[in-house]
């Protein structure tokens, strides 16, 4: 255990870069392993998450190195993943256990998939069920969590799947799966996800296309295209950019400028809710890199004021309601959150650990089945030890509701952040603010104060 400590700091200035963007990141090693030559990513996340799916690209034939800021991938084309010699461990990540599942779910190998507590406990049967319709076959436990032997197929057939629930992860194991498989894949979606899937693969030329329906998308597939390498640039983490972005918000007196971060319109949810409930946030310096929307953020300490945040938008921001309740708390009047059944199956049941949390914390708040509503005000209380629950980002939303707290707010066990978020204590501190208890790793930091 290595327990971290916040407490009440001083106004948070400067510029900084947050890591880059860990959905991408996933995804960049992928495509440059099913590439033909060498690709080079820029600004890949060098968290364990996506250092564990390198590994594991490595283990089926790629060639992967750094080289001074960059990465360099010598793929193997698709169909030319080896078998590995010894099970991949996916650590901590849901992310890289699904995609590579759904990589490996139409090549003729053979793979174990293997992590840690927490990963072992999440629900793998949402990937194995669509990839056992291509001709993939698993070996596990009735419930289908890790571990489990995938053995894929040779003979694969092209689907047309519906995703049951909102799930990027989901859509992207199958559209994964397709590239290998013979002829033409349909994933509909009844709520559009995060579709970086969808721009890394038209970036490599890959023939598909996205139908626009009266409720949500369907995604067409060609598999077996030949992919040839491709220079990529991944933009900084809009979900890791989303702490600093509330620590300044309710820390007064603060103004920092967050740069080059992910825009994509299907993960800002968090900051146009943020918006809504009165936050001055900007958005400078807008551009496109490799087909991603990027800008510079510019905050201010804001007043919040409680919100009903719209159903609709959690798909957009599955990922940052927990420390959308670190601002909630400090929002005058209730926000309600609601339409989060996928947060009972992240790394953690997070509507319970946040609840939990935030009580301990002095903190109102109602659970729901599918949510919560944070009951705000100006001064929290604070003062409690969190147990994270090996959860990278109940860790760090609990740290940053601590720098506005009257009392230190503890969590548990610090490590885990470093499976998203290398440097976050040091980044963090550089800019102003109180955290304190362990070394993490640095992080690019420039005009901090």
């Amino acid at each position: 255990m290595n327990q971290l400590s916040s407490s009440k700091s001083q106004p948070l200035k400067g510029s900084l870069r947050v890591p880059g963007d860990k959905s991408i990141s996933h995804r960049s090693l992928i495509m440059g392993t099913l590439a033909v030559g060498q690709s080079r990513i820029s600004g890949l996340l060098e968290g364990e998450d996506v250092l564990d799916t390198a590994k594991a690209m490595q283990a089926m034939g790629a060639q992967i190195k750094k080289q001074g800021n960059d990465w360099l991938v010598n793929g193997v084309g698709i169909g030319g993943l080896s078998t590995p010699d010894a099970p991949l461990d996916m650590g901590n990540s849901g992310t890289g256990a699904r995609l590579v599942m759904g990589l490996v779910a139409t090549h003729p190998i053979r793979a174990t998939f293997v992590g840690d507590a927490s990963l072992s406990s999440r629900p793998m049967k949402r990937v194995t069920d669509p990839l056992s319709l291509f001709g993939a076959e698993f070996e596990g436990n009735e419930g289908m969590t890790l571990p489990l032997t995938l053995t894929g197929t040779a003979d694969p057939l092209p689907i047309e799947y519906e995703v049951p629930v909102a799930s990027a992860q989901v859509k992207s194991a199958v559209l994964l799966a397709a590239l290998n498989t013979p002829g033409r894949t349909t994933v509909t979606e009844r709520t559009p996800t995060r579709d970086h899937t969808e721009n890394m693969f038209a970036h490599f030329g890959v023939d598909i296309t996205i139908e626009a329906l009266d409720h949500g998308n369907a995604i067409h597939v060609t598999g077996q295209p030949e992919l040839t390498a491709k220079d990529m640039v991944v933009p900084t983490d809009p979900s890791s950019a989303a702490f600093p972005t509330v620590a300044a918000l309710i820390t007064p007196g603060s103004e920092i400028i967050i740069e080059n971060v992910g825009m994509n319109p299907s993960r800002t949810g968090l900051y146009t809710t943020l918006q809504d409930m009165g936050a001055h946030i900007r958005f400078i310096n807008q551009r496109v890199e490799c087909g991603e929307s990027v800008a510079d953020i510019q905050v201010k300490y804001s007043p919040l004021k409680g919100i009903t945040v719209p159903e609709d938008r959690a798909a957009s921001m599955i990922d940052e309601y927990p420390v959308l309740c670190a601002a909630a708390a400090f929002a005058e009047g209730d926000t309600i959150m609601r339409g989060l059944h996928e947060l009972r199956v992240k790394e953690s049941d997070r509507i319970a650990v946040m609840v939990k949390g935030l009580k301990s914390c002095g903190v109102t708040v109602k659970e729901h089945e599918d949510g919560m509503t944070i009951t705000g005000q100006k001064s929290q209380k604070g003062g409690a030890l969190i147990k994270t629950h090996l959860d990278h980002r109940i860790a760090m939303s609990f740290l940053i509701l601590g720098l506005a707290t009257e009392e230190a707010v503890r969590v548990d066990d610090g490590r885990v952040i470093e499976t998203s978020f290398p440097g976050f204590t040091k980044l963090m501190n550089n800019l102003g603010a109180n955290i304190r208890g362990a070394n993490i790793r640095g992080a690019n930091i420039k005009g901090e104060r």
